[in-house]
């Protein structure tokens, strides 16, 4: 009898075990950015709502994300069970094509953790002090202004950058962008003062700041004033330039990750992510709480490829 006790317990206890089959988490760029950032709070939430285990963080630089997905898409990693972080900079490149040819059927849209926001920041020993400032200077000499970018052309540092320029009349073509792989050495080259700005992300830099980083945010890039450590800056809207870049921080998985125990993932994610405990944990980053999964996750992962191969069509990037 307590040997049937026994399995009978083991059996009850299998599916929440198995509901954290994930065994690693990717950073498809280097340390620092926002890709680390999704993991962290990836970690972090299978730590303590799991079974006290956290999965291996892996870094992979390479294209911002393309070689990672391109060996997703491909099928065949040597890790199934793990989770790929993603943003609306990744949505970016695949509604460019800038990925290659391969469309991501083989991709599963996993949850979305956090709404992140871009932010346009600058040395603390810059002369501009708003957002005007700074633009006025672009209108006068573009060249003069080199923007540090976590990407090449057609990045999303690379499109906020463009969107600020065009709103001071200015032709992105005439942008000043120095590409690096990933946020992390975008905001150490401006750090460095390598650059004069960097349009990034408020999490990213919301994480510099805290730790004292030599840095200004003259703007975030939302409808409202963030919370945390950059509650006091405005958005650009707030000072006449009507310009916001949401960015989406999720997770995808590949075809490979076993199906039973990838939906068992998925919902005890869901329930995750709604605790108070790891809602206060994304607005210490700067960022917006987000639960979004299953169809509601596919439908603005859909959303959000048809609206940015619409820009990326104004900007001259792909052809209408």
């Amino acid at each position: 009898m307590r040997r049937r006790a026994l399995l009978a317990g083991g059996l009850a206890a299998a599916p929440c075990a198995g509901a954290w089959a994930v065994t690693h988490c990717v950073v498809p760029a280097k340390a620092g950015g926002g890709f680390d950032a999704t993991c962290q709070l990836l970690s972090g939430l299978l730590a303590s709502h799991g079974n006290g285990s956290a999965p291996r963080i892996v870094f992979q630089p390479g294209g911002i994300g393309a070689l990672t997905y391109s060996e997703v898409v491909r099928g065949g990693r040597p890790h199934p069970r793990e989770l790929v972080a993603f943003s609306t900079g990744t949505l970016l490149n695949i509604a460019q094509g800038r990925f290659g040819p391969w469309r991501p059927d083989r991709i599963r849209w996993v949850a979305a953790l956090a709404l992140d926001h871009g932010v346009v920041a600058v040395h603390r020993d810059a002369p501009w002090r708003t957002l005007a400032d700074f633009l006025e200077a672009v209108r006068r000499q573009p060249a003069a202004v080199a923007f540090a970018s976590g990407g090449t052309i057609g990045s999303q540092d690379w499109m906020k950058a463009a969107l600020l320029a065009r709103s001071a009349g200015v032709s992105h073509r005439a942008l000043r962008v120095v590409a690096f792989e990933g946020g992390g050495d975008a905001v150490r080259a401006l750090e460095g003062r390598h650059v004069q700005a960097l349009c990034g992300d408020a999490g990213e830099l919301s994480a510099q700041l805290a730790r004292g980083a030599p840095l200004r945010a003259l703007a975030v890039l939302s409808d409202t004033r963030l919370r945390g450590i950059l509650s006091a800056v405005p958005t650009a809207a707030e000072q006449g330039v009507p310009v916001r870049w949401p960015i989406l921080r999720g997770l995808y998985a590949s075809a490979d990750f076993p199906e039973a125990e990838l939906a068992a993932t998925v919902t005890s994610l869901a329930l995750a992510l709604r605790q108070p405990a790891f809602e206060a944990e994304v607005l210490a980053r700067g960022m917006t709480p987000l639960s979004l999964t299953g169809e509601p996750l596919r439908q603005e992962v859909e959303a959000q490829l048809a609206r940015l191969r619409t820009e990326a069509e104004r900007m001259g990037l792909v052809k209408a």
